[in-house]
């Protein structure tokens, strides 16, 4: 394994070399280094690179207990349980090195998960969990997202450090470093100290950020991330010179753009809300935009894909109702509750998160009861996502929809919403939901994943959507809300406009237009591709990002 030896012939359109670091890897539901969309987005692009035969590796880290398992208490409840992991299809490469945390030494180990495995391309995932570091080191890499300050800038420091000596150890000298999000920030600071050029740094890295509120974006003590050895050695003073950033809290962010050549937003909303956010800081590199997509070999039901090409809308509705019925099994055994597959079926699925505001619906509870006891038009919602492990507000709303579920028959909230699960909600659901506030959703992918399953987006007209969304023939739309008004404001109003467009158009034409919904079915399953897979976004970044 070591020096890196390319695995198969790279697409001369694609020969720059660029190493991808992220914290996090959706690859496959038997490798758990992902926690939600972001990973998702990763383990895509991963797939579509390796198809496209881009000369472009991975760098992760192999978290020892993954993001966390979901699993519940005896009350139904949420809880959260953290179980090690062991694979038996990642290669140890032998390379063995130190990198340093805290002024202390801490030995890495490189693992690699070879292309033929999951479709991916050359993947290296870095552990500090070897018998040669203390316990405390050890504990580096086993969980991700770690809510411990320490913990986690020492994780950004072992995916940056590390990913640059690992690059040096392979001698995959790469043209451009990929910052997924800016927890791999060592990384640039790593390659200052030894060269102390800012203009190589904006030559040989690339920034994408997915977060559109500033408060989102993590900011940390300065003189704490130079005690960690986030900067390396170069001492403060450079450091505040060359990301210009003079007061006590360094933003990660804010500094990403301004040590790189070029930075993207993952939507055209996005990149136009991170320009306008940014727009008072000086010296950051240009931001564009390359809107998320995900693999859609990885993500599509092969028959709903067949029935669709061949026009076969009858096929199609009978394919939907199979994986429908196959979804209601998962739901009857985690909850007890036996759903009709001829019932309209709704899902809200994704990180729960106070801005996603998964129990909107709910907000209104007369509405909410006469949607749900209508009897000649029935409905049934399933609300599936895991909130950080910590995020105990997050937590109570997941636990106030198990509890609301005792109320009703046809509702229910369901448990380990990964990879596996997600395909099964997606290709089983009739209806997508999704009710972000609007410019708060930087991309989210859930939708494209889903649509690829000719299920019907039901959204907010955020991220992605307005790139997509055609009102009628592809998707339900609630109407943008004015961002004048207070939040509250904007909230009662997405609220009254998702019941009304629920009972006067959803379900009116899912029970009454047959035709047309089987014809929404199929618009969906032919207009996402090919703007939606991640083929065309693995080779934007090469067009855009990389050049």
């Amino acid at each position: 394994m070591n020096p890196y030896h390319p695995p198969y012939v790279y697409d001369p359109a694609y020969s720059k070399r660029v190493a991808y670091f992220c914290m996090e890897f959706g690859i496959d539901q038997a490798l758990k280094t992902f926690s939600g969309g972001l990973g998702y987005l990763a383990g895509s692009h991963m797939r579509s690179a390796y198809e496209l035969r881009q000369n472009l590796i991975g760098v992760g880290i192999l978290w020892k207990y993954g993001y966390y398992d979901q699993v519940r208490k005896r009350d139904q409840s949420m809880d959260v349980l953290f179980l090690e992991r062991f694979y038996n299809f990642l290669e140890d490469t032998g390379i063995t090195f130190e990198i340093s945390v805290d002024k202390h030494p801490v030995k890495v180990k490189a693992l690699y998960l070879a292309p033929e495995i999951f479709g991916t391309v050359p993947m290296y995932f870095l552990t500090t969990d070897i018998p040669e570091n203390d316990y405390l080191a050890q504990t580096i890499c086993h969980r991700l997202y770690d809510s411990d300050s320490a913990a986690k800038i020492a994780q950004y420091i072992l995916l940056g450090q590390g990913g640059v000596k690992l690059l040096n150890i392979l001698n995959y000298d790469a043209d451009k470093i990929h910052l997924n999000e800016a927890h791999g920030l060592p990384a640039a600071f790593y390659e200052y100290y030894s060269h102390k050029s800012l203009e190589k740094l904006r030559e040989k890295f690339v920034f994408t950020t997915h977060t559109p509120v500033p408060a989102g974006n993590e900011t940390h003590d300065i003189r704490f991330l130079k005690k960690m050895g986030f900067f390396h050695d170069t001492p403060l003073d450079e450091i505040r010179k060359i990301t210009k950033i003079d007061g006590d809290g360094f933003n990660l962010t804010l500094g990403a753009l301004r040590i790189a050549g070029r930075a993207n937003g993952v939507s055209k909303m996005h990149g136009e809300v991170a320009r306008q956010m940014w727009s008072t800081a000086t010296d950051i590199c240009p931001i564009d935009h390359v809107t998320n997509a995900q693999n859609a070999n990885y993500w599509t039901d092969s028959i709903l894909k067949h029935k669709s090409d061949a026009h076969d809308l009858e096929g199609l509705a009978d394919r939907k109702k199979t994986l429908k019925i196959k979804l209601l099994k998962e739901v009857a055994d985690q909850t007890g509750k036996i759903f009709d597959p001829d019932v309209l079926t709704m899902v809200w699925a994704r990180r729960f998160a106070a801005y996603k505001r998964a129990d909107l619906l709910t907000w209104d509870e007369e509405a909410f009861d006469k949607l749900l006891q209508n009897q000649d038009q029935p409905i049934q919602i399933i609300w599936a996502g895991k909130p950080y492990p910590m995020d105990y507000g997050a937590i109570n709303t997941f636990n106030k929809l198990v509890e609301l579920s005792r109320r009703y028959r046809n509702i229910a909230t369901v448990v380990k919403y990964e990879l596996s699960n997600s395909k099964l909600l997606k290709q089983g659901c009739d209806v997508w939901l999704n009710t972000p506030r609007v410019t708060r959703e930087a991309s989210g992918t859930s939708g494209m994943t889903a649509a690829m399953n000719a299920t019907i987006n039901f959204s907010t007209l955020d991220g992605w959507i307005p790139e997509y969304a055609k009102v009628g023939v592809n998707s339900f739309i609630i109407p943008k809300a004015d961002l004048s008004q207070p939040i509250e404001q904007q909230d009662h109003n997405d609220l009254n406009a998702a019941h009304k467009i629920l009972s006067q158009e959803i379900i009116p034409r899912y029970y009454e237009q047959k035709e047309k919904w089987r014809e929404m079915m199929q618009s969906n399953m032919t207009q996402i591709i090919p703007f939606f897979d991640a083929s065309r976004m693995a080779h934007e970044y090469y067009e855009k990002i990389y050049r």
